[in-house]
């Protein structure tokens, strides 16, 4: 009896998982069915809660959801569906005469009727009417053989072999298990365990005990390496009965203090966390009576003391206050510096903004007032070569103050940090060719030839758009600087292992090397280095502080009478 009641506790256990199995085939087929009725036309709202809670296995919520459903549902399959998995969810919590109910209630057209008597067996087994739960487990294998799931069937296996356990039919106790040995896989340390300890149960109480004990001794070992506690508590028992039962008293001890060590370890861990706040309370009170003797010299040396701490934390605390404001103070002088140099700076871009446009545009608009002259008198002669001249020369000009003015917008919107600015990956070829297009017209008014060798392989880490203003600003300088009927040869190329670069060469008049040497010791741009009278103006201010923001940099290369070559070099872009 003493073995039974051992083996019993894991039958529960064993029992309940396969009834809690993954779904194959057959219940495959019930599961979709269910989804059929939830994605149609289903107008109970709590059946298909009831559903859901179901395929989740949250027995409660199944349970609760499929009685409020069953009160207002009067379609016959439904209701089926209902009592089926509201019987299934009381299974799980043990209410095996609530599940009997609601099993019976199911009609005969219910149309699982095979899952029903599956359920019936485990059912009656819960409620210890053995011959029952045999009756409908054969029933449920003489249903469908060829459909069986695999899992399903090692749960019937399972189940008949307990059944006839407890009817001391050994043989087909021996059978049944052996029958679903033959299903489990070797990986599935749990099960293998579980059956062979009802195989070693049957063996020990038939007393065929060599076959018996080397069954516990191998699901002993097996569950050592498992991580199951309850397997490790079970195996462990059943071989402190079986060493107690041969009279090996001293292995039995062992076996009986490593299951205790399992069962405990839990309560051993509270037990002596228990244990050791009430010594913890016992020290603090024994350190209280320790501090209650000493209170009388405290408080004196106290009263001595609170004087000497009160006028000290005043002195502290009126330095505090004078630190504070001072820091304040300083603060706020800082502050006030900062904002003035930042103001200077702005006054002096103002200014400076306000003298290009005073010096700069004054002479263009002068110029053009002059062209538009010379036009009225050659329209007025109708000399159409002049008229295409003055026109012609009337459009250089315009091109040159508009782009003096984008100049101006561009410089005060990236000072003010209103230019929009944002690096992605580009190929670069199209942006070139862009660039290329809008002068094409300008050169070919002064007969200058634009030649390029572009690598449409390049990609580069820009953003666009200044990337744009820069290549503008050197080619308007370019065919500004080069003589009628010149070269403009604009190229790109690989200049490190994650950089690139883009050329511009023309045959114009060239840099004068004083002027060169100050470009190209530009670092940190502002406005009060700029000096157009040396060459060196807001056009160039704004391409060095474009090509810098894009982590680059502008390199001039030029002799004087033989052109100028300007290379950009920038970051590559990622493949």
């Amino acid at each position: 009896m003493h073995k039974t009641i051992i083996i019993w506790c894991v039958l529960l256990g064993y029992t309940f998982m396969h009834g809690q199995s993954q779904k194959n085939s057959q219940l495959n087929s019930f599961y979709n069915h269910l989804d059929g009725y939830c994605k149609e036309k289903v107008l109970v709202i709590d059946f298909c809660k009831a559903v859901e809670f179901y395929r989740n296995h949250k027995l409660d919520s199944c349970y609760i959801y499929a009685g409020k459903a069953l009160e207002i549902t009067k379609h016959q399959e439904q209701r089926d569906i209902l009592y089926y998995i509201q019987g299934v969810s009381a299974i799980g919590k043990n209410l095996y005469t609530k599940s009997l109910q609601n099993m019976d209630s199911i009609s005969e057209d219910f149309k699982f009727s095979g899952l029903k008597n599956h359920k019936l067996g485990r059912i009656y087994l819960g409620l210890e009417n053995y011959d029952q739960s045999i009756q409908y487990y054969k029933k449920w294998l003489n249903q469908d053989e060829e459909t069986k799931d695999e899992l399903l069937l090692k749960t019937a296996y399972h189940n008949l072999g307990v059944s006839y356990l407890h009817k001391k039919d050994y043989t087909k106790t021996k059978h049944y298990f052996s029958k679903e040995l033959a299903l489990i896989k070797e990986k599935d340390t749990f099960f293998v365990i579980v059956t062979k300890m009802e195989l070693a149960n049957a063996y020990y109480s038939q007393y065929k005990d060599e076959e018996a004990i080397a069954l516990f001794k191998e699901c002993y070992q097996l569950a050592k390496s498992f991580h199951d506690i309850e397997l490790k508590q079970n195996t462990a028992k059943n071989m402190a009965v079986v060493e107690k039962n041969r009279k090996q008293y001293q292995e039995s001890v062992a076996y009986y203090v490593e299951y205790g060590k399992w069962k405990d370890s839990i309560w051993n861990r509270d037990r002596i966390w228990e244990l050791t706040e009430k010594d913890k309370q016992l020290a603090i009170a024994q350190k209280e009576q320790e501090i209650l003797l000493q209170d009388e010299k405290i408080k004196r040396q106290k009263t001595q003391r609170n004087g000497l701490i009160i006028g000290s934390s005043l002195l502290l605390l009126f330095i505090g206050i004078l630190g504070y404001f001072y820091k304040l103070l300083i603060g706020k002088k800082k502050l006030i510096t900062e904002q003035k140099e930042q103001l200077d700076i702005a006054n002096t871009t103002k200014d400076y903004l306000f003298s290009v446009v005073s010096h700069d545009l004054r002479s263009p608009v002068n110029a053009l007032k002059r062209q538009h002259e010379k036009l009225l008198d050659h329209i007025a002669e109708k000399d159409f070569s002049g008229i295409k001249k003055t026109t012609d020369t009337a459009i250089t000009l315009t091109e040159s103050t508009s782009h003096l003015l984008n100049n101006v917008l561009h410089w005060s919107l990236e000072q003010s940090e209103q230019l929009f600015f944002e690096q992605e990956t580009y190929p670069l070829k199209p942006i070139l060719e862009h660039v290329i297009n809008d002068y094409e017209y300008l050169a070919t008014t002064k007969e200058i030839v634009l030649k390029t060798l572009l690598d449409a392989s390049i990609l580069v880490t820009v953003d666009k758009e200044s990337l744009k203003i820069v290549l503008r600003n050197i080619l308007d300088n370019a065919i500004k600087y080069t003589k009628n009927e010149g070269k403009i040869t604009i190229s790109s190329g690989n200049y490190a292992a994650n950089e690139c670069f883009i050329e511009i060469k023309d045959t114009g008049a060239g840099i004068p090397p004083e002027i060169l040497a100050k470009i190209n010791s530009l670092h940190d741009i502002t406005t009060d280095k700029i000096d157009r009278s040396k060459g060196v103006g807001l056009g160039l201010l704004l391409c060095h502080t474009l090509v810098k923001k894009n982590n680059g940099q502008l390199i001039f290369d030029s002799e004087p009478g033989k052109g100028t070559k300007i290379k950009i070099v920038l970051p590559k872009g990622i493949h």
